[in-house]
């Protein structure tokens, strides 16, 4: 276990809290491993990442632990262990954690875990969690779900004047051939 300084020295102070306004700024936090990436893949990673409102940052894990603690949230020092960048979230989490799952298919990059809803969890819940459908998804879902019982009640109410009209038109043709 690392010793604590007890005098932070001025630029680490500085960056502690760059860090700590990155944390402000962001919902939710998913931290990776990014050992054997190249520069190309992390250019590319991070592009389809800024798409989703979300910025992925190499940082140092002491740095991370700080200024998580100052901010008060939960313990995250599990997930500091080993080279670890963090993507910061700002709208949909499960999509971005969707984007990073697929693009380990690819590179080699994995999710540790995540501080979702200042909720931590581990590789296998952010792996499932990544499998959920996304917000604006669930969204239609229910629109369409509420929208179902009011379309089914104009069909039925359509139908009966419609119905009436095939009646009286039979009634009429079957006068008419007699």
């Amino acid at each position: 276990m690392a010793l604590r300084a007890k005098k932070i020295q001025p630029s680490k102070v500085e960056a502690i809290e760059a860090v700590g306004a990155k944390i402000e700024a962001a919902n939710d936090f998913i931290f990776t491993d990014y050992r054997g990436l190249k520069v190309e893949q992390i250019t590319a990673l991070r592009a389809q990442l800024r798409a989703k409102n979300a910025e992925y940052h190499i940082i140092k894990n002491n740095f991370a632990r700080i200024a998580f603690e100052r901010k008060q949230f939960p313990d995250v020092s599990k997930l500091l262990l080993g080279p670890t960048a963090v993507v910061f979230v700002q709208t949909d989490s499960n999509e971005v954690a969707k984007i990073i799952v697929d693009f380990g298919k690819e590179a080699p990059v994995s999710i540790k875990g995540g501080l979702v809803d200042r909720g931590v969890y581990d590789k296998a819940q952010m792996e499932a969690y990544s499998k959920l459908p996304g917000r604006n998804q669930l969204l239609s879902m229910l629109m369409s779900a509420m929208n179902a019982p009011l379309q089914n009640l104009v069909y039925a109410i359509n139908g009966v004047p419609t119905k009436l009209v095939r009646t009286l038109q039979a009634v009429a043709d079957q006068k008419a051939g007699n």
